[in-house]
């Protein structure tokens, strides 16, 4: 039997069989910077980028696999990723500490 993912203190647990969550908030982590063919959950322009884990969302059945008419498990850990504009657009224009957040799944974060 697979574990149940659950955020810090037992939050939000999973329904599904999941894979063990790996990030907390405040962690600082890169999303993976590659372009696999296929449904993409991840958008293009923040591939690469380094962010801060903003929250834990839960864990849900991967929707790339879901894309691809398989079952999506073991569910990934979903988080709420936040970065700094000036970070991600090089020519934001601007203040210096607007931020931008995304939920992205766990297997396209890496620790930095």
């Amino acid at each position: 039997m697979q574990k149940v993912a659950a955020a810090a203190g037992g939050q939000y647990p999973t329904r599904y069989p999941a894979v063990a969550v790996r990030f907390a908030p405040g962690d600082r982590v890169r999303v993976r910077d590659s372009a696999p063919l296929g449904h993409i959950r991840t958008p293009f322009y923040i591939r690469g980028h380094v962010g801060v884990i903003e929250r834990y969302c839960g864990a849900f059945p991967n929707p790339e696999e879901l894309a691809q008419m398989r079952d999506g498990l073991p569910a990934q850990p979903l988080y709420r990723v936040r970065f700094l504009q000036r970070d991600v657009w090089a020519d934001y224009p601007g203040p210096r500490e607007d931020t931008i957040d995304i939920e992205i799944f766990q297997h396209w974060l890496e620790r930095t």
